[in-house]
């Protein structure tokens, strides 16, 4: 099973030996550039968040799909789902990377929407190598943890693409949608870029998935993350813009 990736080794002279896959730890979320068609809401000047500062429960979920025929390694297959990893996405969960596409200490935007509701948020990639990559999500988005995306080779030597998420609602608000009908949704969207990322080398195979609750309790700490709720924010810039966009169409019939 592949996790989440290790702190980096040290090497003797006191440097980690995979630094450059990871990204540098910020206090803030930092945005130099918008890429087109994405929104810069619940992301610049958050904090990352993992599943210690989430709310609700706490839930593993491994997603595979094995590509079985298709004579493709694993350093392929995140290659590819690396420079594709938009096109994989369902129509109601869109991500734009920046310019340096999926590499350490980017910033992935994301333009969701969640029964009818928008929610603009973004994920930070925090590592990435030739056969994984690990993103991490910021306050207010839906869930407080990360996901890792890898490949490997199984005992058969068939390449397997595999999701792997370590997260827990963020929010109250989130924890209710989620035992409702959000955590269903959430794994229709991971199993669609599986089988998206299948289906561009040829293949078409079940997606498995498997799903431990790790810690039932809830965290009622942090039931002030509700705040930075960014479905609520989403819909409320929503509603702004529109407000605007009403005013200055009155304003321009009214003056003919």
């Amino acid at each position: 099973m592949t996790e989440a990736p290790p702190p980096p080794e040290e090497k003797d002279e006191g440097q980690p030996r995979d630094a450059a896959y990871w990204a540098k730890r910020v206090e803030r979320l930092e945005v130099s550039e918008v890429p087109a068609g994405a929104a810069n809401v619940n992301v610049q000047g958050r904090h990352e968040v993992g599943a210690l500062q989430g709310f609700g429960q706490l839930w593993q979920k491994t997603y595979r799909v094995r590509l079985t025929g298709a004579d493709v390694t694993p350093e392929e297959v995140v290659k590819v789902w690396k420079e594709h990893f938009p096109e994989f996405q369902p129509p109601n969960s869109r991500f734009y990377p920046s310019m340096a596409g999926v590499a350490p200490g980017e910033v992935l935007f994301i333009s969701a929407s969640v029964g009818g509701m928008p929610v603009y948020t973004g994920v930070r990639v925090i590592y990435a190598d030739e056969e994984s990559f690990t993103v991490m999500t910021p306050e207010g988005h839906p869930e407080s943890g990360w996901n890792t995306f890898s490949a490997y080779q199984d005992a058969d030597g068939t390449t397997v693409a595999q999701i792997q998420s370590l997260a827990r609602a963020d929010d109250p608000i989130y924890e209710m949608a989620f035992r409702i009908v959000g955590s269903t949704a959430q794994e229709r969207i991971w199993t669609h870029v599986l089988k998206s990322l299948a289906a561009h080398f040829g293949v078409n195979e079940p997606v498995t998935l498997e799903k431990v609750c790790v810690d039932p309790k809830l965290q009622w700490s942090q039931v002030k993350n509700v705040w930075q709720n960014a479905g609520a924010r989403s819909m409320l810039y929503t509603m702004v813009g529109l407000g605007r966009r009403m005013r200055n169409l009155l304003r321009r019939w009214t003056s003919r």
